[in-house]
């Protein structure tokens, strides 16, 4: 008789449910937070990456000229946008280019970091209706490789791609002097 109070006196108790539920519940919430977190972290990268390629396009079409060294400045300019992003995963080029008489565009320089650079000549494609026969646009492309803090869990790297382009300011088309 002893033993059956006992029994139907646990079967009543309720207080140690929450405990119970806390820990059932507690690593999916753990896991979305970090989730969260990692996402924030990611589209922060991004977003930083895109106004990056914006940069890099607005310095190289304030200039009438430019040299390799002056873009490698720019470049690096784009390397200290990324921060606190590791820079090293950031893949930069500036390519200047001229819808041709055919309606063709042809690169007239290019030069990149962590990117090859495009040949004088080659064909590129750009947006329908950016530039008329004649005129002349630099176009940006940026790539960064974000690499997650939490490796472990989610050990893939992400590619984030950008592309701008940017008319001269001051003159029809920016001159690479050393290209």
């Amino acid at each position: 008789m002893h033993h059956k109070g006992l029994l139907t006196r646990l079967r009543g108790d309720r207080r140690g449910v929450s405990a119970v539920e806390f820990a059932l519940i507690a690593p999916v919430i753990i896991v979305f937070y970090f989730g969260l977190a990692e996402f924030c972290q990611a589209f922060m990268a991004q977003k930083r990456m895109g106004r990056t390629a914006a940069a890099v396009a607005d310095l190289v079409t304030q200039n009438e000229t430019v040299t390799r060294a002056d873009v490698s400045d720019v470049f690096e300019v784009g390397d200290l946008m990324m921060r606190p992003f590791n820079a090293e995963l950031l893949s930069q080029r500036a390519t200047a280019v001229t819808r041709q008489e055919d309606g063709s565009v042809e690169v007239d320089w290019s030069l990149g970091q962590g990117m090859t650079a495009r040949a004088p000549g080659d064909e590129v494609t750009i947006p329908d209706g950016l530039i008329a026969v004649g005129e002349s646009v630099v176009m940006t492309e940026i790539t960064y490789d974000y690499e997650s803090p939490f490796a472990d869990l989610l050990p893939e790297m992400t590619r984030f791609s950008h592309t701008y382009y940017l008319r001269p300011r001051k003159v029809e088309q920016v001159v690479c002097a050393d290209c």
